[in-house]
């Protein structure tokens, strides 16, 4: 309290605070008629924008997950037309012939595709 007048704490948070807060009791909002019957109606309004934290960053989790799926898929499809391409490359430097030398060169690759 300075002078008499009281100020409101999110008045003291940084600009970026305030507007995430701002949007936050705007997303709880939409639980209004749940927490308006709580007998603590702030701890009830808080644990609302708690749950929508959580829904988000469960949404978050779930995108995500998809991506990794498909950084995966794009990682194993590069590997193997790396693998491919090391393959091609050995094959026209020795040129082999029997069956051992086509083995020998898949452990050549092996072992390259190690770098």
């Amino acid at each position: 309290m300075l002078f008499g007048e009281e100020e409101d704490w999110k008045e003291l948070l940084s600009g970026k605070a305030q507007t995430e807060l701002a949007e936050l009791i705007e997303k709880a909002k939409i639980h209004r008629s749940a927490y308006m019957q709580a007998d603590d109606v702030k701890v009830a309004q808080l644990w609302a924008a708690l749950t929508e934290i959580s829904l988000e960053m469960k949404k978050l989790q779930e995108r995500l997950g998809q991506i990794e799926f498909l950084a995966r898929g794009i990682k194993e499809i590069g590997e193997s037309a790396k693998k491919e391409a090391i393959r091609e490359r050995v094959i026209d430097l020795f040129r082999p012939k029997t069956t051992t030398e086509k083995e020998e060169i898949d452990k050549i690759v092996d072992s390259l595709m190690k770098f």
